[in-house]
This record gives structure tokens, C-alpha cells and sequence, in this order.
């Protein structure tokens, strides 16, 4: 009896492709929706750097998407990038529908739902809040803006990612992997940056609310913390590709996507 290993047969193949694609695509539908929920609700201090905790599970989408771009083709990133997109504005559009839905009379109203302000509080929108407020009201004023802002940052570098992964691999042949990794996430997160800090606090900083250079510093301590995750996970990047290419049965120049469609 042979101890040699069965080789796995074609529809084996397409499975493993299928579930690891899913399992890619789930990590990065999830970062992306934790990115929208938290958003900028807090603001913490890593080190030197001033963040939102919003951007604390973004990086991981870059690594997906550039993961999927490797293994599986430009149209398969492409689609989970509008994928990515719609469920966006679908978690926008019900965030939406429960804030303009009435609520119950302020008598059946749960003492949870209320919340008393001891101080003014100028808002995102730069309108102000002050005595007792409806908590969801308050809360979709402070968060309705970054998740419209996360859309369109959202939208501009991730497409942008995909379409420079695939520039630098074929400017490189198809060679050195770090380029694409590196020098497709670190301009794609430029933009994010600079879009999302721009269209969260632009009314803030034309109302006065906050200086050019606060906005500055916000900006350049996101990108330097997606910079530095963009640098830590390339060696993630190159040990999953390997792994990944041996499982799937990927030859070195091809990619899943034109053999299973």
C-alpha cells in the first residue's frame, strides 16, 4: 500500500479556493463594519500618536484585499471592494431609517434612552446639543458624518490599493512581492487618511472648532499608524502567500480566479 498523499481532486480544489476566499472576505467585511460602528466615537494615544479606534481594524483590510488580489485576480478584489461598498451604504441607510423612525412617548421612554448634558456639546455638524437628548439622537449626530466619510475614503483607496497592486506586479513581473504589498497600501492609505480626517472634521475646522494643524497632526497619526501596519504586515503577507499558493495548487504566475471562472 502506497503512503504517498491522494492528491486532492479538482472539486476539492475549487472548495479550498471558495472557503479560503470566504474566510478573506469575511475578515475584511468584518474590520470594515467595526471601522463604521466605532469610528471616531473615541479618540486614544498610542505612543506618540493621536488615533480614533476606528482605525485600529482597518489595516486589516488592506492585507485581505491585497491577499486576494495575489491569490485570487484583480476582478475577485474588485468585487469584494463594491461588495465592501454596498454594505456601506446599507449600514448606512438602516442607521438612518432608526434615527428617523418615532420614538416611544417620552413617558414609556426607558430611562437608558435619555441622557442628561450638564454642558453644551458642539456636535461633528457643528450644531449644539444641550439638555436632555434622545442617547441614539446624539449618537447618530456624532457618528452620521464619519460613517459618510468612511464611504468615501473607503471607496477611493481600496480601489486605489487594487488598481496599484496590479500596476507594481506588472512593472515588477510578477517579482518581488514587498513592492506591490508596500507601495500599494502606503499610497491607498494616504488617501484614506487624508479624505476621512478631511470630511469628518471639515465642518469642525471651517466652523473654528479646530485648527489646519490639529487636523494635520490627526491626519499624519493615522497614516503613520497605517504606514507602520502596512510595514509589519508584510512578512503576514509573504508567509500566507506561500502557504496559501501550496494549498490552493496555485502556480507561481497564475492566479485562482482564471482557473475557477
Amino acid at each position: 500500500m502506497s503512503d504517498l498523499p491522494i492528491a486532492a481532486t479538482d472539486s476539492e480544489i475549487q472548495e479550498r479556493r471558495e472557503r479560503v476566499f470566504l474566510i478573506l472576505a469575511g475578515i475584511f467585511i468584518c474590520s470594515m463594519t467595526m471601522l463604521n460602528i466605532i469610528g471616531s466615537t473615541r479618540f486614544i494615544q498610542l505612543g506618540p500618536l493621536t488615533l480614533t479606534v476606528g482605525v485600529l481594524p482597518y489595516p486589516l483590510t488592506f492585507l485581505c484585499t491585497d491577499l486576494i488580489c495575489e491569490l485570487y485576480g484583480k476582478k475577485r478584489a474588485n468585487f469584494l471592494v463594491t461588495l465592501g461598498l454596498v454594505l456601506n451604504i446599507f449600514i448606512f441607510l438602516v442607521i438612518y431609517l432608526a434615527h428617523s423612525a418615532a420614538p416611544v412617548p417620552e413617558a414609556s421612554m426607558p430611562p437608558w434612552q435619555k441622557l442628561d448634558l450638564a454642558t453644551d456639546v458642539t456636535l461633528p455638524n457643528n450644531t449644539v446639543a444641550s439638555g436632555q437628548v434622545e442617547l441614539f439622537d446624539f449618537i447618530f449626530s456624532l457618528t452620521s458624518g464619519a460613517i459618510f466619510a468612511s464611504m468615501l475614503a473607503y471607496s477611493a483607496a481600496q480601489y486605489c490599493d487594487v488598481r496599484l497592486f496590479h500596476f507594481w506586479k506588472r512593472v515588477t513581473k510578477g517579482k518581488h512581492l514587498w513592492i506591490r504589498n508596500n507601495f500599494s497600501t502606503l499610497i491607498s492609505q494616504a488617501v484614506d487618511s487624508v479624505v476621512v480626517i478631511g470630511v469628518v472634521f471639515g465642518a469642525v475646522y471651517l466652523a473654528g472648532g479646530i485648527t489646519l494643524k490639529e487636523m494635520i497632526a490627526i491626519m499624519f497619526s493615522s497614516y503613520l499608524f497605517k504606514l507602520a501596519a502596512a510595514l509589519i504586515d508584510t512578512g503576514p503577507f509573504y508567509y500566507l502567500t506561500g502557504k496559501l499558493r501550496r494549498y490552493l495548487q496555485l502556480e507561481q504566475d497564475s492566479n485562482a480566479s482564471s482557473k475557477a471562472y
